[in-house]
């Protein structure tokens, strides 16, 4: 029998790394600023065309490669960063497989242009699907620059598989907020189709965060720093009154890089817990430094998951790190009963000087002078007369100016009365005769039917009638705006500003109004009818964690999400009151939607109980 085993082309191998590690356009965006930061960049420019289909282009200050290395560089496994298999566990850099700028020169149009500062000129190198096409010298600045064009031009059925430009978009800032957010001190700037997008300046890590997610962030911030033995810790969380329906401020960072932890998420769910509203999500920044040897970066290829040597003393510390600081700043209780709380410093007057206290003296003040005869005649006279009843204590108030008590008409007095009323168990039995609707525990609305009984789900019910109208209003582009008194002011990154963007007409048919669109902040001026000035922060941000979880591209209806998104923000909630007539108008719109029978999320809306199965349970 022939062999059938065979090695593998280097183009064919190449592909299928890129697979490994190039999902999309952001993942080359990461690989490329790492590979910038690894080259002690302090400046860092990423310029996108197309949300990174058409073009990603990374421009650093770096060291530059030499003429080897720059052609060495696309070569598999080709790194600077490890010689032997133990420097794996002493990394302290990024890249270090030596796969990415293979594995992308394999799927696309590179470019590549670097030079050393000793060096006279550069080096220019082109490749096309794992082939060098042209290697010279060119005039160039110190640094690299790295442009990958037609992304996966030689696999159409993976360029298919990309979304829509505002996703990949998405995905791409995500990627250069964690890295710009690892290093503080690099100076970040990003343009997209020419407009410029972020322009971070060198800075701290709490500036860092500002300048992303804009400077209401600022009052959002507690410190968090604790050093020990195993580990230091360094950075911020968010308070709990602004936790939010979506997890995108949310960063843990292990010796500068940005990992994805469920196991230390749930330690700083931990810390928060009895302070976060039902489904809101805190936000936190933190920055954990610990020996390379007590960790395993190498276990997935994008190194965004991370193996620790001792995950269980690590949880402890950090959820002890994080309550410590939220009491610390008065953010959670403290259960110090012997201590008084008058005694507390606060922390803006914790370094102050006291102030001396000064004597102010009345010195015209004289208590033997006599009072005067007409603040004597004015003086009112009170009767102290422990036996009198209490009809007593209201003698001698009404005086003139004489001081002689004033004569009242008794025909002009008027008393008020109750209104009668009848026998109350008459009105319950006749409006027992009416009623048809009950609601039961808060939570259903149960309604009588021919066959037997009607068990409604109200949150669900109310989600399926604001659903049909905000589709109807959107589809006929007409819908009634009730204008506020002052805007609502809604404070968003700009991530989740392009995002409102996105869905801006869609929300102005079904009736929001917005008369401003600031760097950080939107300014809300109208709303749909019925829809409280409070729930507006609640609404928007419902929709953009809705948006960014079904993460609709150009085969999804974007108008469908956004009924869905509201319908649920706005619907009444389990556990709410309602009167008689809010029942009944409840049930009757219900069955008055083209399909009451299930839910915008296609659950069950109701059940139905016949009087042959309510007669079987008393067999």
């Amino acid at each position: 029998m022939a062999d059938i085993i065979q090695l593998l082309p280097d183009h064919v191998a190449n592909q299928i790394a890129a697979g490994e590690v190039v999902q999309r356009p952001a993942s080359v965006v990461k690989e490329l600023l790492e590979n910038a930061i690894d080259a002690q960049a302090t400046e860092i420019k990423l310029l996108l065309k197309d949300a990174g289909k058409t073009l990603v282009q990374v421009i650093d200050n770096g060291v530059g490669m030499s003429v080897t290395d720059a052609r060495f560089s696309f070569e598999r496994h080709a790194t600077s960063k490890i010689k032997a298999a133990n420097d794996l566990f002493q990394l302290r850099t990024k890249g270090f497989r030596g796969e990415a700028l293979a594995s992308i020169a394999a799927i696309a149009h590179v470019e590549l242009k670097t030079k050393q500062e000793t060096d006279q000129v550069g080096t220019h190198i082109v490749i096309a699907g794992s082939t060098v096409e042209s290697q010279e010298a060119v005039v160039t600045p110190t640094g690299t620059s790295v442009a990958v064009k037609n992304l996966f031009f030689n696999i159409p059925a993976r360029r298919n598989f990309l979304k829509s430009n505002a996703v990949e978009l998405r995905h791409i800032i995500d990627e250069f907020h964690r890295v710009a957010l690892a290093h503080p001190g690099i100076q970040f700037s990003m343009y997209h189709n020419g407009s410029e997008s972020f322009n971070l300046p060198e800075s701290n890590f709490r500036q860092r965060i500002v300048n992303i997610f804009g400077s209401k962030t600022n009052e959002k911030l507690v410190p968090v720093n604790e050093t020990t033995e195993v580990l230091t810790i360094s950075g911020f969380v968010g308070k709990p009154e602004y936790a939010k329906k979506t997890r995108g401020e949310q960063f843990f960072f292990v010796n500068n890089r940005f990992i994805k932890s469920a196991y230390l998420n749930h330690a700083i769910n931990a810390a928060f817990e009895g302070l976060l509203k039902d489904g809101a999500h805190a936000s936190y920044f933190l920055d954990l430094t610990v020996n390379p040897e007590t960790i395993d970066i190498n276990i997935h290829p994008t190194k965004t998951e991370i193996k620790f040597d001792d995950e269980h003393t690590l949880y402890a510390i950090l959820r002890s790190a994080v309550k410590h600081s939220l009491g610390q700043f008065s953010i959670a209780p403290v259960l110090d009963f012997d201590r008084d709380a008058n005694f507390d410093t606060p922390y803006n007057f914790e370094n102050k000087q006291a102030k001396a206290p000064s004597i102010e003296v009345d010195r015209s003040f004289n208590p033997f002078a006599e009072e005067t005869a007409s603040k004597q005649s004015f003086a009112p006279k009170f009767k102290k007369d422990k036996g009198s009843s209490w009809q007593g204590l209201y003698t001698n108030l009404d005086l003139d100016a004489s001081g002689t008590e004033a004569q009242t008409d008794a025909r002009a007095m008027r008393f008020e009365s109750g209104e009668e009323t009848s026998n109350m168990f008459e009105d319950a039995s006749e409006l027992d005769k009416k009623q048809t609707t009950y609601q039961l525990h808060n939570k259903y609305v149960v309604s009588t039917i021919k066959s037997g009984m009607l068990i409604i789900d109200q949150h669900r019910a109310h989600c399926r009638i604001l659903y049909e109208n905000f589709l109807k209003h959107m589809t006929i582009k007409e819908a009634v705006s009730q204008q506020l008194l002052f805007p609502v002011l809604v404070f968003l990154s700009q991530q989740e500003m392009a995002c409102i963007k996105s869905v801006q007409s869609d929300l102005e048919h079904t009736g929001f109004v917005f008369a401003n669109f600031h760097n950080d902040h939107i300014e809300v001026s109208g709303v749909p009818v019925n829809v409280p000035e409070s729930e507006v922060t609640v609404i928007l941000e419902q929709l953009i964690s809705d948006i960014e979880n079904e993460v609709p591209d150009s085969h999804f209806s974007a108008t469908d999400l956004l009924a869905k998104s509201m319908a649920k923000s706005l619907a009444i909630k389990r556990g709410q009151s309602l009167s008689l007539l809010e029942q009944e108008h409840l049930v009757n719109s219900l069955f008055a939607c083209k399909d009451p029978n299930h839910a915008p999320d296609n659950k069950t809306i109701f059940i139905t109980i016949s009087v042959d199965e309510l007669d079987k349970k008393f067999f």
